[in-house]
């Protein structure tokens, strides 16, 4: 750059510059004019102040305590278990309820295992009827054999149920066996009752606690009904016309998310229960209302897979006379309940309250405290008086 450009650019800092308005006389320029600035308030006070609530602070940092209870009893009478009465205690998993948990609807029960040797695939397992001398579909690849060799000793099945002996044991006229394993014998069973054992769950109820606190506002609130009658909870049922009533029948919540109750209850599957708590806390506290919505979250489109379901394992452990432990397997499937909550809490901010409003002296002294030392004084940092919860303050 060059001597006078440099000089040019120093005494242009002494310049003075001033804005030159021309007003045109045109009304269509004028019109279009005002209807921008009025679209612009329109958008302001319709959109933003009105629909958004901009003027709003809101608390979107909820936290929320979920308790559940179950409540029903079921009769079945099975080959492996006899008649048989289930409580809470039986089909309810974990017994502590939460914001998950798991009703089961059906099981399979390989009663009496002892570890002891027996063949990966049970005896009584069917021969496949296309191609005579073949085991069956239920069969599990890694225990198939011809000879003793295919069966090397010490080696886990892969998703079989124990560890090879060496010894490969065929059924009389079988061209091909299975590996004689070390395991909890007998192997699980593999036939699951057509209809849910457990199906009467249907008509069970789960009682869903769930507390809320929006901890900016010190606002607190529970689902529950703040009422002196002992019996409600125990004659009520959530419906649109009781929404404080947090007893649900399960099979009301299934429909509700869109499936059979019995058809899920067969192969397992899990649903998801979501509790929302989107509060204007301006109002009243009793206009701030938990919504429940409901859904399916495994895959329906699934349900003939292989993988569809749900489904886990656990046993019941014994001891006989001579000090031999044995156990009792359950293949247990059933229906996992997730419960869901989040939301949000909205009150005036303080934009309003301290510069806005008749009293907003008042609210900046509440707001601000003074503090005196020896040489001066000073403000806090600000923070909402804990003595007035956000409803206090909404009606002053």
């Amino acid at each position: 750059m060059g001597q006078v450009a440099w000089k040019a650019l120093f005494l242009s800092l002494f310049d003075y510059k001033t804005e030159k308005y021309v007003i045109a006389k045109n009304k269509k320029v004028g019109v279009l004019y005002r209807v921008v600035q009025l679209s612009i308030l329109a958008y302001l006070v319709g959109w933003v102040f009105v629909v958004k609530k901009g003027y709003q602070d809101t608390d979107t940092s909820l936290q929320s305590s979920v308790i559940t209870k179950l409540k029903g009893v079921a009769f079945t009478n099975t080959s492996e278990l006899g008649e048989r009465l289930w409580d809470v205690a039986d089909y309810v998993i974990p017994p502590q309820g939460e914001n998950v948990f798991f009703v089961m609807t059906n099981l399979i029960v390989t009663p009496n295992q002892r570890q002891a040797t027996c063949p990966e695939v049970g005896r009584t397992e069917p021969l496949d009827p296309q191609t005579p001398g073949k085991l069956g579909s239920a069969s599990i690849p890694d225990a198939l054999c011809d000879k003793d060799t295919d069966c090397l000793e010490g080696k886990a099945v892969v998703a079989g149920n124990g560890v090879k002996t060496g010894r490969c044991l065929k059924d009389k006229g079988s061209t091909r066996g299975t590996c004689e394993i070390l395991a909890w014998c007998p192997v699980e069973k593999r036939t699951k009752p057509k209809k849910p054992l457990l199906g009467s769950a249907e008509n069970f109820t789960v009682y869903i606690k769930n507390s809320i606190r929006f901890p900016k506002f010190k606002f607190s609130k529970m689902n529950v009904l703040a009422t002196d009658n002992e019996s409600y909870l125990k004659t009520c049922r959530y419906s649109q016309e009781h929404p404080y009533c947090p007893i649900f029948v399960l099979g009301n919540i299934v429909r509700w998310a869109g499936g059979n109750f019995q058809e899920m209850a067969s192969e397992g599957g899990v649903i998801g229960i979501q509790i929302e708590w989107n509060c204007d806390l301006d109002k009243a506290p009793s206009e701030c209302n938990p919504h429940y919505s409901f859904s399916r979250l495994d895959n329906k489109s699934a349900e003939t897979s292989i993988s569809s379901g749900y489904n886990f394992r656990f046993a019941k452990y014994y001891r006989d006379a001579e000090g031999v432990d044995y156990r009792t397997l359950i293949k247990a499937y059933g229906i996992r309940f997730d419960v869901m909550v989040n939301g949000k809490g909205a009150f005036f901010c303080d934009l309003v309250l301290l510069y806005l409003i008749k009293k907003s002296n008042f609210y900046r002294g509440k707001k601000y405290e003074e503090v005196k030392s020896s040489s001066r004084k000073s403000l806090s940092s600000p923070t909402l008086n804990g003595n007035q919860s956000p409803d206090q303050l909404g009606g002053l």
